[in-house]
């Protein structure tokens, strides 16, 4: 067998948000100038977020409220994400949505109609107004042949008053009383990945994801064939990397590190 051949140049960037560029509303030191040097320097990048209550226009929103200028266009969702696969397996499909308006947006955007009567899906995404009367009707709906899907496992979510319940949670309540198990869109699926690769039109072998967690984000960048990045401020620290049977690329501080690596190149690309 002859050597391992290089990795081929960067030419695309996939980051987490939270905990990767913001602690709750706060920027993290370095990811402003990130975002700056990344739309400087012509590489495609999305800004990826397991979060499916938003637009992609209030997370911009957000996201510069605390420093950061990122497009509304470079921001792909776990509802976005979501409603690419209902659209690829069944187009003009019918949804019972349990979720808010970014999930309810990404779907009727691709064609899909809103509906209690006999759905294709029952879509649940994360929501700060879960009800009882609509994980009721979701039950039913999916005892009655609908097929399940979550946007993502994520079992809690921080707020500033302390943990919430989210997505994960409620998949489990409902596949407590069905019997059913979601199919789950958002990381650590790899399918999070590969949607968003086709959104840049980009190729595995030349994208870094860059990630703060090493249960989600670097073993779905790993799976999709992504070069990975963990950073150090947000879930996984330092001394927890050994305790998973896979590794990250490279692990670093914060993505404040990051910047020369993205400059250096975009001169490398810049010169071929």
């Amino acid at each position: 067998m002859g050597p391992m051949t290089a990795p081929r140049t960067v030419e695309t960037w996939l980051t987490d948000m939270d905990g990767v560029l913001v602690h709750e509303e706060d920027a993290i030191p370095g990811a402003a100038e990130l975002v700056q040097a990344l739309r400087r320097s012509g590489m495609g990048f999305l800004v990826l977020t397991n979060n499916s209550i938003f637009t992609p226009r209030d997370l911009r929103a957000r996201l510069l409220l605390s420093g950061i200028d990122v497009p509304e266009s470079a921001i792909w969702t776990s509802a976005l994400a979501t409603a690419q696969f209902l659209l690829d397996q069944r187009p003009d499909g019918t949804a019972y949505v349990v979720g808010e308006a970014g999930l309810t947006t990404a779907l009727h955007d691709v064609g899909y109609v809103m509906t209690d009567r006999d759905p294709d899906y029952v879509v649940l995404g994360e929501t700060r107004t879960y009800s009882f009367e609509a994980i009721t009707k979701a039950i039913r709906l999916i005892e009655g042949g609908a097929r399940f899907i979550a946007t993502n496992p994520d079992p809690s979510g921080p707020s500033p008053a302390g943990t919430l319940p989210a997505t994960g949670s409620v998949a489990a309540l409902i596949s407590t009383a069905t019997g059913r198990q979601p199919y789950y869109i958002g990381k650590p699926n790899p399918l999070m990945m590969r949607s968003a690769l086709n959104r840049l039109d980009a190729h595995s072998e030349t994208t870094i994801m860059v990630g703060d967690r090493m249960d989600t984000d670097i073993i779905s960048g790993l799976e999709a064939g992504l070069r990975t990045v963990l950073v150090l401020t947000g879930s996984t620290q330092r001394h927890q990397i050994e305790q998973f049977p896979y590794r990250p690329s490279r692990v670093v501080d914060s993505v404040a590190d990051l910047v020369p690596f993205v400059e250096q190149s975009a001169a490398g690309r810049a010169e071929a």
